[in-house]
Formats: C-alpha cells, sequence, structure tokens
C-alpha cells in the first residue's frame, strides 16, 4: 500500500494474507477511511498472485458492527445536505463490496462478537465464512431510517430472496447457529479457538486447489456482466439518510431512544 493504513492491518504468511478491521474501540465499525484502506489493500492484492487466499476478520474480538454512524452523523447530517458526498461514499462502499466478491483469490471471513449491518455485508461478499455460534447478527439499518442499500444483493446472494424479505424488512437480531442454519454462514464452531483451527483446515484444503483455476471458477460462478446497482443504490442510501426518517433513526440510535416510528400509538399523540 502507499501508506500505512491506520484502520486496518496486514498480516502475510506464506501464500496467504490476513486482513484484520482494526478499530477496536468502535467494534471495527466502517469509515470512509477504511472503506478506502480495505480497497486499496484488495486492489493490490488482485494483482498479486502470489497471496492464494485472504482473510478477513477483526481485532478486540468483534468482526464488524458496520458503518460508523458517529462518521454519518458528523458527514452528512450536520451541515448543508451534500446528497453528492453521501452518493459518493455509498458507491466507494459498493465499489469495495463488489471488490472483495470477485477476488480471484479465495476470501474468508472468520467472524466472532457480531457481524452488523455492513459488516454482515463484508462477510457475505467473501467466498467462506465461519462464525462463533454466540456471533451476534442483524440488518439494522431500516431501524435507523435508511436501506441496506450497497450489501443487499450479497445478503440476496446467500439466502435468497424470501429470506432477505424477513432479514432487512423485520431487522431480527440472531446468533452464529441461527446464521448457520439460514445460510448465512459456511460453518459455525465453539469459539475463537475454533475459528482459528477451522481456518486452518481450510488453508490446508485450499492448497490443494490450482490458483489459476480457482479465479476462473469464481469468473463462471459469478459472471462478469456489470450494471448500475452501486450508483442505483448510492442514490438509494443518499435520499434516505438525508430524509426525516433518516436524521430521526441516526437520532434516537445516540439518544438511546426508541425512533418515533417504532414508539406505541398511545405515545404519539
Amino acid at each position: 500500500m502507499k501508506n500505512t493504513p491506520q484502520t486496518i492491518e496486514l498480516i502475510r504468511d506464506g501464500h496467504w494474507m490476513t486482513i484484520h478491521l482494526n478499530r477496536p474501540e468502535r467494534r471495527n465499525a466502517m469509515t470512509r477511511q477504511m472503506t478506502s484502506e480495505l480497497t486499496e489493500a484488495l486492489l493490490a492484492l488482485r494483482e498479486d498472485r502470489s497471496v492464494r487466499g485472504i482473510t478477513l476478520r477483526g481485532t478486540g474480538g468483534w468482526f464488524c458492527a458496520g458503518g460508523d454512524l458517529a462518521e454519518f452523523k458528523a458527514d452528512f447530517q450536520s451541515g448543508p445536505p451534500d446528497r453528492a458526498d453521501i452518493e459518493s461514499a455509498s458507491r466507494a462502499a459498493g465499489t469495495l463490496f463488489h471488490l472483495l466478491d470477485r477476488m480471484p483469490q479465495v476470501t474468508v471471513a472468520l467472524v466472532e462478537g457480531g457481524a452488523m449491518a455492513g459488516g454482515l455485508g463484508l462477510m457475505c461478499a467473501c467466498d467462506i465464512s465461519v462464525a462463533t455460534e454466540d456471533a451476534a447478527f442483524a440488518l439494522t439499518e431500516t431501524t435507523l431510517g435508511i436501506p441496506p442499500a450497497q450489501i443487499a444483493p450479497y445478503v440476496r446472494a446467500r439466502v435468497g430472496l424470501a429470506k432477505a424479505r424477513q432479514l432487512m424488512l423485520t431487522a431480527p437480531r440472531f446468533t452464529g447457529l441461527d446464521a448457520g442454519k439460514l445460510g448465512l454462514v459456511s460453518t459455525v464452531v465453539a469459539d475463537a479457538q475454533a475459528l482459528d483451527a477451522e481456518e486452518a483446515k481450510l488453508r490446508e484444503a485450499l492448497r490443494r486447489c490450482a490458483p489459476g483455476a480457482v479465479a476462473v471458477t469464481k469468473d463462471i460462478l459469478l459472471g462478469q456482466a456489470e450494471d448500475d446497482s452501486i450508483a442505483t443504490a448510492a442514490r438509494a442510501f443518499a435520499g434516505c439518510i438525508l430524509s426525516d426518517e433518516g436524521r430521526e433513526g441516526i437520532a434516537s440510535f445516540f439518544e438511546k431512544r426508541p425512533p418515533s416510528w417504532a414508539r406505541a400509538p398511545e405515545d404519539q399523540a
């Protein structure tokens, strides 16, 4: 990378690269800087065919809490509306998820603690995911007045349209065991130590697979058709986060209260 990253850490081990999301004080919530640093790292790794596998995991006992809502509030809702800037940030996130999804190497997400919202999207953009039984999952965006704009295609690809509708429209919270039953994660293990053991088995199994054949197989599985879905999702996200609902949802999060639409009818009089 051109500069030493501040929000991620890269550790090379032979033919394998581990990328640690490294904002433990914020449960590795994604900022614009993290999105940029992850994108830069993946672009460099995409051209390095000596790297045959990539693991994505969090530091501090958590995978990723999703987008950093403090940054959303400060950058998107504190001053005069700048829809173009919001769309640009959303497109950058969409580009990251697309890049991760299309990496020629095998990608593995190791999830402990939790994977919320955009963090769940990162996991779904990886080829293989392993989670601990007690890891927490949720697609919380609609509870905040915004859509899961850029991650929706990756969640749908994992669980199908019907389950994706349920998870995105009702925002339930569930565990790693539930995620395994839904098909969101490939393997469920007991604890963080078991995560390491499962990754070691995956590395050994993937060592037998030719890297060129792996890259071509992923191309066949995913196809190469491009469309404007990233831009469409960015426009939808910008419209929602600037709306009254988006402002109310983010505010309610920081004020630790239910948003207006979640209050009982008698409390809204």
